[in-house]
């Protein structure tokens, strides 16, 4: 398994460097693109009323239903939960994953240049902001942000990960960060393989997290005992 040199810290930094003085105006564009982009959006909002714990579920279930996931439904729950405390749980990540998923690269990079800096340990945050990097022609910043990233999640997709015991049984998470890591070693000429298996490391993780959320969800239903 690759062991990078990079660190969380080291990451931060290395975006701290940049000017952040647009970011804050950034950030509020960011919002009300996605506040826009919803109203046109074949799924309904949610009810105004949910508050922020209900619109942060409804649009973290999103990344979990696959290629049923709604983004642009995503996208609007995750926008009203950063409005009302863009420090709440992962929801900034969130977010510019799922304009990630829509295709919208430099917003996605904004948004999770704020995450990284919410929380210097969130290893999804610099994972898709690395790839938001790439697919920005930040090639260079890319790279060494995945580095670190596919570090950072290596480190912590284990049993008990996200209070899953059995996280990852099957071992398919661990072998898309695998087979990341070798790509990310044949450097700048890999870099579309590098997104693509750096892609499906989310992906699998989201499917893992699914798959144990309804095994928990089976096992509360029907009194089980391991």
């Amino acid at each position: 398994m690759f062991i990078g040199a990079f660190t969380a810290g080291k990451m931060k930094r290395i975006i701290v460097m940049k000017s952040f003085s647009g970011l804050g105006f950034g950030l509020l564009l960011v919002l009300n693109v996605g506040l826009i982009s919803g109203c046109g959006s074949s799924g309904a909002p949610s009810p105004a009323g949910l508050g922020t714990g209900g619109h942060y579920a409804d649009g973290r279930q999103q990344f979990l239903l696959g290629r049923g996931g709604n983004m642009d439904k995503a996208i609007i729950d995750l926008d009203a939960v950063t409005r009302s405390d863009p420090t709440y749980r992962d929801s900034l990540t969130l977010l510019g994953r799922a304009y990630y998923n829509k295709g919208n690269y430099e917003i996605s990079r904004q948004i999770l240049q704020r995450a990284v800096l919410v929380n210097k340990e969130d290893e999804i945050a610099w994972l898709t902001l690395g790839l938001a990097q790439l697919q920005v022609g930040e090639d260079e910043k890319g790279f060494e942000t995945l580095q670190g990233a596919i570090t950072l999640v290596s480190k912590v997709s284990r049993s008990g990960y996200r209070n899953f015991a059995d996280w990852d049984s099957k071992g398919l998470v661990r072998t898309y960060i695998a087979r990341s890591v070798t790509e990310l070693r044949k450097g700048p000429e890999a870099k579309t393989s590098v997104i693509r298996n750096c892609e499906t490391v989310l992906i699998r993780m989201d499917e893992e997290e699914n798959y144990n959320r309804n095994l928990a969800n089976f096992h509360r239903r029907n009194d089980y005992s391991p």
